[in-house]
């Protein structure tokens, strides 16, 4: 008896292919950062905190979309390893800014490097059109909805 060669019925979901296609990416960019000691996370941490102007732990939260007890632990991660370092405000002595030491700044670069090619091995499979505007469709959902 053979089986009707159907499609999944979950392949034309588009929640469960951007769930796996998250976890693949995700997968992918945690081989490539491993060497240099960080995730996924921690760059996104080092990314918003590399910006000109000083940001709050709190701040630094809303921007990353994580809670205020995730940011701390992530913090407290990166000072551990002495890629950022909390100052006391001085507008606001209950207000931590965070920053990047020199370190972090040279480990952000060498990072970005690292990711910015995992993403291209990872779209690779998608024509370079076709990867440009899967890119800017997904901009497009997360500035719009």
């Amino acid at each position: 008896m053979t089986r009707d060669a159907s499609p999944d019925p979950l392949s034309t979901r588009l929640g469960y292919l951007l769930k796996h296609a998250h976890l693949r990416y995700a997968e992918a960019s945690a081989s490539a950062l491993a060497p240099l000691g960080i995730d996924g996370r921690e760059l996104a941490v080092l990314a918003v905190l590399a910006a000109d102007v000083p940001l709050s732990q709190q701040d630094a939260a809303v921007r990353l979309g994580v809670d205020r007890t995730t940011m701390v632990a992530l913090v407290d991660g990166l000072e551990a390893k002495a890629l950022a370092e909390r100052h006391r405000s001085p507008e606001d002595r209950r207000r931590n800014i965070v920053r990047l030491t020199a370190d972090g700044r040279n480990l952000l670069r060498r990072a970005e490097g690292v990711r910015g090619e995992a993403e291209r091995r990872f779209l690779s499979a998608l024509p370079e059109a076709d990867a440009e505007a899967l890119l800017r469709a997904l901009r497009t959902l997360i500035t719009e909805a």
